[in-house]
């Protein structure tokens, strides 16, 4: 029995540990905005705008997210932030040839009580990737976060980026802009509030440099084999106990 109860358990803590939502997720904050970001994911501050990027797949860029910030300026509005994400971009190709992206859905969205600008491209920045992105405007601060991963990934960080997105938090306060209190991370205000994702993404092209999205790589694969491992010592564990269990004394009968 006590074997049994041993293996139970062992599956229950692994399951616990591995499939509980909490333990896949940390929570990113900086001076303007929050959100959940994967567990397996950091940011840093590149110039003014935040790059955050898998570390398990960070050399192949398959996927990135960028957050920028400015200082509210005349042409900065939710209306002109949505009729430009309506407008298809034209951006150089591998060969230098222009191209045009493809807008997949632009609409409003309320996130927490802040109303967002969510826009979709396809080939708006570089190459095959789908980019999205979230514009809103509170008090004097503009923030653009846009969510990349290569067409071919993109079903693999989809669900990532749906409860970064679901999470999203204007966290600015109203003295953010102050002389003494301004972060470098927000631009000013006759800056413009995007960031080219070109400049962190190689150019590649549709068939270029990743592999297949069946290949693995990334935090499923390594939650796969640590989880294999455990379930293997528990097995062990189990097979082990079952095997040394103190056998009853065969008592001898009297002749």
């Amino acid at each position: 029995m006590r074997p049994l109860v041993f293996f139970l358990i062992a599956i229950s803590f692994t399951s616990a540990v591995f499939f509980s939502p909490s333990s896949e997720a940390k929570r990113f904050r900086n001076a303007y905005v929050s959100f959940e970001l994967p567990k397996n994911w950091d940011c840093k501050l590149e110039g003014a705008e935040w790059v955050c990027e898998s570390s398990y797949t960070k050399k192949l860029r398959e996927a990135i997210i960028i957050l920028t910030a400015k200082e509210v300026g005349p042409a900065d509005t939710l209306s002109a932030y949505e009729a430009h994400l309506k407008t298809p971009r034209m951006v150089p190709g591998k060969d230098g040839t222009p191209q045009r992206s493809q807008v997949l859905h632009v609409k409003k969205r309320l996130i927490a009580g802040q109303l967002w600008i969510d826009g979709m491209h396809l080939g708006s920045e570089v190459g095959p990737y789908f980019s999205r992105y979230l514009a809103t405007i509170k008090e004097r601060i503009a923030i653009l976060v846009t969510f990349s991963a290569h067409k071919e990934h993109y079903t693999k960080y989809s669900q990532d980026f749906l409860k970064a997105i679901e999470s999203l938090r204007v966290v600015a306060t109203k003295d953010l802009l102050s002389k003494r209190n301004r972060p470098e991370d927000v631009r000013r205000s006759n800056e413009t509030i995007g960031a080219p994702i070109g400049n962190h993404i190689p150019l590649l092209g549709a068939n270029e440099g990743l592999p297949p999205e069946d290949s693995g790589g990334g935090s499923n694969l390594f939650l796969n084999l640590i989880l294999i491992a455990v379930l293997l010592a528990a097995g062990g564990g189990y097979l082990y106990l079952k095997t040394n269990k103190k056998k009853p004394v065969k008592k001898k009968s009297k002749k």
